[in-house]
């Protein structure tokens, strides 16, 4: 990171957080309701388009050997938004649910390298102190999303905004607006630009050179476990406060994202006292308490439990997902740092959501229960008390074999 940073640059680095975070929940929160609707009885569609997020991720390498050896990374990240502008825009357009299915993927494999792509922009040109200060803009972007559905319904006249093919439209402005931008971010040099390259390096892989470390391969392998109960709330939670009888299911769940905006100031506060390591495991912590307050929800109908469980998001996110990627910003060599981001992108949001799928998949399933009326649902508490131990256990283990070393990020270690 850099030692000092303008507020020209704070202001653009902001923004482009801002913008970036829009982009997703404009379409993707209100996608299930459209293609269910599209999708004829018993389609695999709802289910595919739910795992594109992950199958997105697995790009993230690759476009982050692009920021390091071959082009500025605010170059890439423009490519990124546009090309997700268009086929966003294709997607208003589309009447096959396959067709739907392959465009929104494809959206996925050029947008979520972007998260990786904005970190390592932001990383490169600002403070330590300053990251998670430049980082909370993307939680207000992710938030201020709701603006298009407003304006569809209040000015546009369009009714149910939300489950019309006019949120893709919404999500093509966004990108549009956040491609525009990054054209005027502070240029952000491939630091590897003309060193050989091998297969490994095409594909975006040079960065698992780095699993060789000891505390490199400890943390992304708790990173990764940590993710099951973590992608688990994303995943699965609206269909518990569903099940609960709560009408608003996005503004509730928002709420984790409007506090999510505190927490994230207090990140270098606590990184800087506490370190990494113990950052990590309070992080894991407030997992736990997230689930002992479901189960308290599930068990006794309380909605304080349920609230509490959300409220604590932002400190869960910002000590997993950003102390994660400040973590990788300086552990990484500079000649890696952007394919290193793109591999714990990877690990987070695209291994660690299918393995969160399927184990909580299995746990729910084994906990189907049939209504007197004859609907199912499902027995909450037993999911709830599985999650507990997971995050448990993942802080013991965290505690005594995480040992984090910050490298001299001009020290290769490619062998």
């Amino acid at each position: 990171m850099s030692k000092t940073m303008s507020l020209n640059t704070r202001v653009k680095l902001s923004a482009m957080m801002f913008l970036q975070f829009m982009i997703l929940p404009v379409w993707f929160i209100p996608m299930f309701p459209y293609i269910t609707k599209m999708a004829p009885e018993g389609s695999a569609l709802p289910l595919l388009c739910g795992m594109i997020m992950g199958f997105g991720a697995l790009a993230s390498p690759i476009f982050g050997m692009f920021a390091d050896r071959l082009m500025n990374s605010e170059k890439v990240l423009a490519l990124c938004n546009f090309v997700s502008a268009g086929l966003l825009a294709y997607a208003y357009t589309v009447k096959s649910p396959l067709a739907l299915f392959i465009t929104l993927l494809l959206v996925m494999v050029f947008y979520m390298p972007t998260w990786s792509l904005t970190a390592t922009i932001a990383m490169a040109n600002s403070t330590t102190e300053a990251f998670p200060q430049i980082r909370v803009f993307g939680s207000l972007g992710w938030v201020a999303a709701a603006v298009f559905s407003i304006v569809g319904t209040k000015v546009f006249n369009v009714e149910k905004f939300d489950s019309t093919a006019y949120i893709f439209i919404g999500g093509a402005i966004a990108a549009v607006l956040a491609g525009v931008l990054s054209f005027f971010l502070p240029p952000t040099k491939p630091p590897a630009k003309g060193q050989k390259m091998s297969i490994v390096d095409a594909l975006g892989l040079r960065s698992l050179v780095l699993l060789k470390r000891p505390d490199f391969l400890v943390f992304s392998l708790l990173i990764l476990l940590a993710m099951v109960p973590f992608q688990w709330y994303n995943v699965y939670n609206s269909m518990y406060l569903q099940e609960r009888g709560y009408e608003f299911l996005t503004a509730v769940m928002n709420l984790g994202q409007v506090l999510e905006l505190v927490f994230m100031l207090m990140i270098p506060v606590i990184l800087k006292k506490a370190g990494y390591k113990w950052g990590m495991v309070l992080g894991l912590l407030a997992l736990v308490f997230r689930y002992v307050m479901f189960y308290v929800g599930a068990k006794t109908g309380v909605n304080v439990g349920d609230y509490a469980g959300i409220l604590i998001h932002g400190l869960i996110f910002g000590m997993l997902i950003v102390g994660s990627q400040m973590y990788v910003d300086a552990a990484a060599p500079l000649e890696l740092r952007s394919q290193a981001q793109g591999f714990i992108g990877l690990i987070m949001f695209s291994l660690g959501t299918f393995l969160s799928n399927y184990v909580f998949d299995f746990i729910l399933k084994k906990n189907v229960v049939v209504t007197e009326a004859g609907e199912l649902t499902h027995n909450w508490e037993t999911p709830f008390l599985i999650a507990i131990g997971i995050s448990v256990v993942l802080a013991v283990l965290m505690a005594l074999f995480f040992k984090p070393a910050e490298k001299n990020r001009d020290e290769s270690v490619v062998a």
